[in-house]
């Protein structure tokens, strides 16, 4: 099955909304209509600050990753300011 990255940037000013969003994110991610293989948020180098979010999926195509992210909380709250989906190649996986 294809893979998929999906890299999320988060609009200025947005990470109150997203906490407020959070709990919701979480639960939608737990019944994703696809496979999750990673995921999480991308963080500030303080480690800690969220500013982002970060997904490396299993999909039958393109469509269901676009139809994955649209439905997701966070994008229906507006809190991205860019979503990039991209195919991915994995050649090495050392879980």
């Amino acid at each position: 099955m294809p893979h998929y990255v999906i890299h999320c940037l988060d609009a200025a000013d947005t990470l109150p909304r997203r906490l407020e969003h959070y709990e919701e994110h979480k639960a939608y991610l737990a019944e994703a209509p696809l496979h999750i293989l990673v995921s999480g948020p991308l963080v500030k180098d303080d480690g800690k600050t969220m500013i982002g979010s970060f997904f490396l999926v299993e999909a039958n195509n393109r469509a269901e990753v676009e139809d994955f992210n649209k439905a997701d909380p966070f994008a229906r709250s507006r809190i991205w300011r860019s979503v990039q989906i991209h195919s991915f190649i994995k050649r090495v996986d050392n879980r």
